[in-house]
């Protein structure tokens, strides 16, 4: 017997639980043909050598909906074993778009997702206006890992209410035309329908993402669509306006998953995100399906006072980001009452927040005169100490010295991996939340699998390596119905990862400038992984990304 690709001797993690096996697999075409004792040869043999072979990794909770326009393989993901890819995460989409919205997305992207105007000016294919058209426009270009797309709210809003989406409440009209644009979605192959209530996701002018505006009767009428159609998952990032409780009584509605994102490790509320979790708990005896989102990363953000994404989801802050012009911002940065008002709120508790006034988690990255070299590296607790001054006056007046350039790199959340451990290890959460193709400048945690991988299970081990393996393939699997992916079996596609369980993560992040208009982002390169194949083409081997290896990934519209 003769197929295009054999791997032996392979220590297989099949995707399911159980314990790893030493074998080998047949892959004929896209999809695996014979998984155990393989005889026979095959056009490219393998002897993987007691490495592990695992189906490829599925990232749930991506942001490539623009890049992936503009690059087809959706990089570094793929380098990093990811096989399939999840877009339009938190209702943050760029289809539907009317062509006289297209300024405003990507404006609302550079400051909700922290991605780059000139970049996204530069590189966006605006070849498509419905969503459906979307999905074409991406099986045209081809793809390189296979590609799954919600339907998102902002995006829905901003194409019925148009400027006005992020300003006030929707008509009952409006509301219908919202409603039949997430069902034509849902019919084209949508995953399912995402959204957003948390207070940190503001957009173009410092006004809320368009999803924030929209009343309980909106919110429950859009996700309806996925009970009506009998699929879909609904997926969003949750605000204190939308608590667990309310979200049980969606998913009882529509009798559909409800993923909550982003579950993280507060350490100035250490039990808020257990308090979460009870009650999904709770949920979950009544048979209602809730997953709660977590990360398997620190949360860590670089930033300047240009873009200070972690301090814009604090109340005092917004008239900051609504200030009229560049001066005018400064000019507030200097007044003692914007200043007296932000350091209040930082002292009250608050449900959803970034930063939470823990100045020792933030540093002075990176400074832009030399004469404040002897800065980088210190938190701001520290030189606030030893000066006598103020974190927040000291970190606002050393940013305006150096006009606002200064690099700073704030720890927010899930710093605590004893808590953090407990997340990993619940029964109900899902392992993702990695933002890759969102937030350039400020982190990159494509590489989230292989940390999980690296540092958790081989270095903690907090988990066995098949329950890892499951957690990153199976179970997102089973959570969207993505068909036949996210095991070794006959039959199902090959999407696979080959890799060194002793060697396995990802290295420091570095800066490159290879976005459209040569902008710059960061990226993280992979460790230990050998090859990954998606739909029986090699894409990557021990050197990286194979350059011409094709797009073999699918768009995938039929989720069960």
């Amino acid at each position: 017997m003769k197929s295009d690709l054999l791997i032996r001797n392979a220590l297989i993690v099949d995707g399911t639980g159980a314990p790893p096996f030493l074998g080998s697999v047949r892959v004929s075409g896209e999809r695996i043909a014979e998984v155990g004792e393989c005889a026979g040869t095959a056009k490219i043999e393998i002897d993987a050598d007691g490495l592990v072979l695992a189906p490829g990794i599925i990232d749930s909770h991506t942001h490539f909906d623009a890049q992936i326009t503009w690059d087809p393989m959706a990089t570094p993901s793929p380098g990093h074993g990811v096989t399939t890819v999840l877009i339009g995460n938190c209702g943050f989409t760029i289809a539907p778009c009317k062509p006289e919205n297209r300024d405003k997305t990507m404006r609302n992207l550079v400051r909700v997702e922290g991605m780059s105007l000139k970049a996204m000016e530069a590189g966006i294919d605006w070849e498509f206006e419905s969503f459906s058209d979307y999905l074409q426009l991406l099986e045209t270009k081809g793809v390189g890992p296979n590609v799954g797309t919600f339907v998102g709210h902002s995006s829905i809003r901003t194409h019925v209410l148009g400027d006005e989406a992020s300003l006030r409440s929707a008509t009952e009209d409006e509301v219908e035309a919202m409603r039949c644009l997430v069902d034509e979605a849902m019919a084209a192959g949508a995953v399912g329908f995402s959204t957003s209530t948390s207070p940190s996701h503001n957009g173009a002018d410092g006004n809320p993402m368009p999803s924030r505006l929209a009343t309980e009767h909106e919110l429950k009428t859009l996700v309806g669509v996925l009970g009506t159609r009998g699929k879909g998952v609904f997926m969003l990032t949750k605000g204190s306006s939308t608590p667990v409780p309310f979200l049980e009584t969606l998913a009882q509605e529509i009798k559909r998953p409800v993923v909550i994102a982003a579950l993280l490790h507060n350490s100035t509320d250490p039990e808020g995100v257990f308090r979460d979790f009870e009650c999904i708990e709770a949920a979950r005896s009544r048979n209602n399906l809730l997953w709660g989102q977590v990360s398997c990363c620190p949360l860590s953000n670089e930033f300047t006072l240009r873009a200070p994404y972690p301090f814009e989801g604090i109340a005092a802050w917004k008239p900051a980001m609504q200030a009229a012009s560049d001066e005018d911002y400064r000019q507030l940065l200097r007044d003692q009452s914007f200043r007296d008002s932000v350091r209040l709120e930082l002292t009250q508790p608050a449900a959803v927040r970034l930063f939470n006034g823990e100045w020792d988690k933030l540093k002075v990255l990176e400074v832009s005169q030399p004469s404040h070299q002897h800065l980088e590296g210190q938190s701001l607790a520290s030189l606030a100490k030893s000066s006598g001054q103020d974190p927040l006056d000291l970190m606002l007046d050393l940013a305006l010295e150096e006009d606002l350039e200064t690099t700073f790199l704030s720890v927010l959340l899930n710093a605590d991996e004893a808590a953090v451990s407990k997340l990993l290890t619940h029964e109900y959460s899902a392992i993702a939340l990695s933002d890759a193709g969102a937030h350039l400048t400020f982190f990159c945690d494509a590489g989230f699998g292989l940390h999980l991988l690296g540092h958790w299970v081989r270095d903690r081990k907090i988990m066995s390596l098949e329950q890892a393996i499951y957690r990153l393939t199976g179970q997102p699997s089973q959570i969207y119905g993505i068909v036949e992916r996210g095991y070794i079996k006959q039959g199902a596609f090959a999407d696979l990862m080959l890799f060194d369980p002793d060697t396995v993560g990802r290295s420091p992040a570095r800066r490159v400038c290879d976005l459209p208009a040569g902008e710059r982002r960061l990226t993280t390169d992979p460790l230990g992984i050998h090859g990954v194949w998606v739909n029986g083409t090699r894409i990557v081997d021990e050197g990286g990304l194979i350059g011409d290896a094709g797009r073999p990934g699918q768009v995938l519209r039929d989720f069960h």
